[in-house]
């Protein structure tokens, strides 16, 4: 058997598991964590000249970054969700010109926005959140 995939289908199966028993405050952050290894990946893509597995991972994050904004309450959220949802918009903005610039500066900076997010959303009490919050 092929040790990538191997490893690959491990990881697969792991993720799956977590998610499982997952707290939603614990979802959140597999989310950034998720967001934030993809443009990792897709930062040795374009040093890579891997111009496909770049476009999938950026587009992975997009994908991770318009479902956290997707969830926001913005009814219940006041300004503190209306300004994740600006954040977010902005986020989204800085990938999509990463992936037509192949700009490793953008994918940085995103990585930056996104890695602060999942900081502040560490230092949330887990208990204060719950399905209906998110």
């Amino acid at each position: 058997m092929n040790t990538r995939r191997a490893l690959n289908s491990y990881a697969k199966v792991s993720c799956e598991a977590n998610i499982g028993v997952a707290s939603p405050h614990e979802l959140i952050q597999m989310l950034y964590d998720g967001a934030l290894q993809r443009i990792v990946q897709a930062k040795g893509a374009i040093q890579h000249n891997q111009v496909g597995v770049k476009g999938k991972k950026i587009n992975e994050t997009i994908a991770i970054i318009n479902g956290l904004r997707e969830n926001l309450d913005l009814d219940n959220g006041g300004d503190l969700a209306n300004n994740m949802e600006m954040l977010y918009i902005y986020i989204l903005s800085v990938l999509n010109k990463a992936h037509q610039k192949n700009d490793i500066a953008l994918l940085d900076e995103a990585a930056q926005l996104i890695g602060n997010m999942a900081s502040a959303w560490r230092e949330i009490s887990p208990s204060k959140v719950t399905e209906s919050s998110l």
